[in-house]
């Protein structure tokens, strides 16, 4: 296999698609639904007018891209559903207010709420939700605004990859064409790493060391909690609930500090708990909340572990639910310079036992629920299909393009050449600066998705070549990338927007760019130690 000769000139042209869609985002602002597309566009015509693609390969490349697309929608989607299902019934006000009320103690208040409920919400939503319900509620305690945004920014990030049902690992999944059950052990130890950082990160933003200190131990064992966690349901075979998981082991042992420790029974400023901007808006929404109690809130994410465990688990249901598959299979594609793609299997999509669907059965039992006990209006069904479809078709557009963007730059070689220039230029330092590149993704594209589907397979190429474990180095790839969520215009916008600071994105911005890129750098020296110093 070769591409056209590897110099500068080639290697820029490769990274043009990239470069554009970093200058549209940064230096233009425009959002992944324009930039996505341009990006893509520039990738089409660079591989066609100098990679030798043909018609015939963009075609197929194409087909195949559209089949990781469907395979990563899927799961956003029925996550966004599920979600406004509960949102709408008022459930998550509850869930907020139940967990503000444990604890007077400011530190623990925000630890529980900033960092553990943000990851819960971030494991059955994604899409910026943490942001815009959990910074609203820390405001209601009294928590400064920038601070309140900045400190949930960088409290949730660390459940990023396998939040939203690991929608972001299952694209890690779908791009590297590797095995989860391989992927997933370094992936859990770097971001297992990252939520201590970030729950370090959030108490620090809030009150500097004093904080820290006064949260040390809230830290060490509901950091400890969710990392744990993590780690066993990940590799477990269970990443689709592992960043919910992790999420609800943290609220669990941050509720039993609160009742524990006679300091963290102080009432002061609960009286203070207000609904979410998304939430008080809503007339019917908060008399409905009013009338809900936390175990019937939570009761749509119980079904969901139900389903999820039921469905991974028993062997009979799993093979059940998995027997009808869309599978493509695609013939070897060679560009004119001899680049091939062998002949194999697109990514398959089970249709009724994808974490998607086991989102939309969750998503079926608990608006049952809801809707008998009385906390719907005669509207809601309307309200959630709405709310879903506006928020999910802007992201859906960027995401496509993206996907497409990526597979034809794997297709016309244009990867292997950049992953062949990244190897030559930075050599055994390369582990250093593979979180940092995820990082970067994530930033530009709002999404550790995107940047996963964008960057995975660069970094995988270049673990190829300078003889670096390919587990280790994809690990702090998707670890980067949602380090990379606390930095993203996108999602800080969305925080900003429920917190009442339109236009005042760059004071949030400025509090959790350090905190990012930091912990970033940590994982790349552990990663750095881990292959050159302890050879795995």
């Amino acid at each position: 296999m070769q591409t056209p000769s590897a110099n500068l000139a080639t290697w820029l042209l490769a990274l043009a698609p990239i470069v554009v869609v970093l200058v549209l985002m940064l230096g233009f602002r425009w959002g992944g639904s324009k930039a996505g597309p341009v990006g893509w566009f520039t990738a089409f015509c660079v591989s066609l007018f100098f990679f030798g693609t043909t018609p015939r390969l963009l075609a197929y490349a194409q087909l195949k891209a559209v089949l990781l697309t469907t395979h990563v929608l899927y799961i956003i989607w029925m996550a966004l559903v599920l979600y406004n299902v509960v949102n709408e019934a008022g459930a998550i006000a509850v869930i907020g207010q139940g967990i503000a009320r444990l604890t007077g103690d400011r530190v623990i208040q925000l630890l529980i709420l900033a960092w553990a409920f943000s990851a819960f919400l971030q494991g059955v939503a994604g899409f910026g939700v943490p942001i815009a319900v959990v910074a609203p509620l820390l405001i209601g305690l009294g928590f400064n605004p920038v601070v309140a945004v900045a400190v949930v920014a960088i409290g949730h990030s660390w459940s990023v990859t396998f939040g939203d049902i690991a929608s972001s690992f299952q694209a890690l999944i779908a791009v590297t064409g590797l095995e989860g059950r391989d992927l997933a052990p370094w992936s859990a130890i770097f971001l297992g790493l990252a939520a201590f950082g970030c729950g370090l990160a959030a108490a620090h933003a809030f009150d500097g060391w004093r904080a820290v200190r006064r949260g040390a131990v809230g830290i060490l064992l509901m950091g400890g909690a969710m990392a744990g966690t993590q780690y066993l349901l990940a590799t477990n075979g269970l990443w689709n609930l592992a960043g919910f998981g992790a999420g609800l082991a943290g609220l669990l042992v941050g509720a039993g500090l609160a009742r524990f420790y006679q300091i963290y029974q102080k009432k002061e400023n609960v009286g203070a708990v207000s609904m979410p901007h998304n939430q008080a808006c809503c007339p019917g929404r908060q008399e409905s909340a009013a009338r809900m109690g936390l175990g019937l809130a939570l009761s749509a994410y119980v079904v969901l572990i139900v389903i999820v465990s039921a469905a991974e688990l028993w062997p009979w249901l799993h093979g059940t639910l998995g027997a009808v598959k869309v599978k493509i299979m695609f013939p070897e594609l060679t560009t004119a310079y001899g680049w091939t793609t062998p002949a194999g299997a697109g990514k398959a999509i089970p249709v009724f036992g994808h974490a998607g669907a086991l989102l939309l059965y969750s998503s079926l039992v608990a608006y049952a629920i809801y809707r008998a006990k009385g906390h719907y209006t005669p509207e809601a069904l309307q309200h959630i299909l709405t709310r879903t479809l506006r928020s999910a078709i802007p992201s859906s557009i960027g995401i496509a393009s993206m996907v497409g963007m990526a597979v034809t730059m794997d297709h016309a070689g244009m990867t292997y050449l950049l992953a062949q220039g990244l190897g030559a230029a930075v050599g055994v330092a390369f582990p250093l600066v593979s979180p940092l590149i995820g990082t970067l993704g994530a930033f530009m594209t709002g999404s550790n998705t995107n940047s996963n589907v964008i960057f995975a397979p660069l970094q995988q190429r270049t673990a190829g070549l300078i003889g670096a474990s390919v587990w280790i180095i994809l690990g702090a790839q998707t670890t980067g990338g949602a380090l990379g969520s606390m930095l993203a215009p996108a999602k800080v916008i969305v925080g900003c927007s429920t917190a009442g600071l339109t236009g005042q994105e760059g004071q949030v911005m400025r509090k959790t760019v350090g905190y990012g890129l930091v912990i970033a750098v940590v994982v790349g020296l552990v990663a750095w130690v881990a292959i050159h110093l302890l050879g795995l």
